[in-house]
């Protein structure tokens, strides 16, 4: 049996919060969840996170800024943005992919979600010396 990923999860909706965790866990996934972007990095700082899913706008911080923190930490961590607010357009981060709140199905987040911790893994286990990997698609 392989180990489960471990995702860190940060909204401020508790409702969004609770449906992306259930929706990963029963994918057999490791789900930490917070609603506030300070505990979460704190989280983050122990270490164990294979992938990071964050809402756009939180209290106290924007999500860039937020992935810029996560991004100097640990930069092969790969991060997905969620956010009503922002057109892809608009979108200026450090993040893998960005979706759109209600513009992608759940199978679209469960396979980016997928496919990113593969691309993680296998950066992790490749000898090659590539430096940039690119992004995936956003939706």
């Amino acid at each position: 049996m392989k180990p489960k990923r471990t995702i860190l999860c940060v909204d401020d909706n508790e409702q969004s919060l609770s449906h992306r965790k259930v929706m990963l866990e029963t994918r057999g996934y490791r789900v930490v969840s917070f609603t506030r972007g300070e505990e979460a990095l704190e989280r983050f700082k122990q270490g164990g996170i294979d992938l990071v899913l964050t809402d756009m706008a939180m209290p106290g911080w924007m999500a860039r800024d937020w992935i810029a923190a996560i991004k100097n930490l640990s930069p092969q961590t790969p991060a997905i943005l969620v956010s009503s607010k922002v057109r892809i357009h608009d979108h200026d981060s450090e993040a893998d992919v960005f979706l759109s709140k209600g513009m992608y199905a759940p199978a679209d987040l469960l396979e980016r979600v997928r496919m990113l911790l593969v691309r993680k893994r296998g950066r992790s286990v490749c000898t090659s010396s590539s430096s940039t990997t690119p992004r995936l698609g956003a939706a």
